[in-house]
């Protein structure tokens, strides 16, 4: 076992943390590096949100499971909150304050010290309203403050044995909604169904992006020219006209993270 030494001393120097887990990569192995160095000091802690497709909350559970660090599982309220449903641009902002409402508590009860996060530098680069909240909240960043970027955990997790490490990015169903369109329970199912039901065509990496009736699909570069030919091209549109959508399109520009832009139909 291997732990690079900035980390397992930021860790140590911290000496209790509550680490907030998705189940991505970057959680994945801040919560089993805290275990390894902390044991019973350590504690991760899931978010059961709407906005958390059900197939990615049982996978991170599985995770948790197989790799050994124990688990929280906490409901958070963002859907309570008018300034969150409104997707303006700092939606993530809300979000994560209803994260750190219930981790901050949960981590004094459970005589933890710290709340810490799994950002890595990659993430200083993007536009995160969430890391506004885990600065205004004292929230601590391990992996960041050891200089660790998103390659190198991958490497560190596929050293580790941990299955997170080549998992695609990923980001909740509220992501999906333009800014500016209101966030509901129906439109977040309406894109989880059909994000499952392309993924269940073996497509690996997809982005089901809503415009009220009508869809846009985003998939991982590997599938991109196969998704855009037939007879994939029909099966991922039916897929997703299943979910309730009138009108599918493929984006010929693939999956994309942080951006907005007006779909180029083809």
């Amino acid at each position: 076992m291997t732990i690079p030494g900035p980390l397992r001393d930021r860790l140590t120097e911290l000496g209790s943390v509550l680490v907030a887990y998705s189940g991505g990569v970057d959680s994945t192995y801040l919560a089993w590096a805290a275990h390894r160095v902390l044991g019973l000091r350590s504690m991760a802690a899931i978010a059961d949100s709407a906005s958390l497709p059900r197939a990615e909350l049982d996978d991170a559970l599985a995770q948790a499971d197989e790799a050994g660090f124990p688990l929280h599982s906490v409901r958070t309220r963002e859907f309570d909150s008018d300034e969150y449903l409104r997707n303006a641009p700092d939606r993530c902002f809300h979000c994560k304050e209803a994260l750190f409402d219930e981790l901050f508590p949960l981590a004094a009860g459970l005589g933890l010290g710290h709340v810490a996060l799994g950002t890595v530098t990659d993430d200083l680069g993007d536009t995160r309203p969430g890391l506004t909240s885990a600065r205004n909240r004292g929230a601590v960043q391990p992996l960041l403050e050891a200089g660790l970027s998103k390659a190198d955990v991958r490497e560190l997790a596929r050293e580790e044995g941990l299955r997170a490490w080549d998992k695609p990015q990923a980001a909740c169903l509220s992501s999906r909604i333009p800014h500016g369109t209101p966030v509901t329970l129906e439109a977040l199912g309406a894109v989880e169904r059909a994000e499952e039901a392309v993924r269940a065509l073996g497509i690996r990496q997809v982005r089901v992006r809503h415009h009220g009736e009508r869809a846009s699909v985003e998939v991982g570069h590997e599938d991109l020219e196969q998704v855009r030919s037939e007879p994939l091209r029909s099966q991922v549109v039916h897929a997703v006209g299943g979910a309730g959508y009138l009108e599918v399109d493929i984006d010929p520009r693939g999956y994309r993270t942080g951006v907005r832009l007006p779909v180029i139909r083809g």
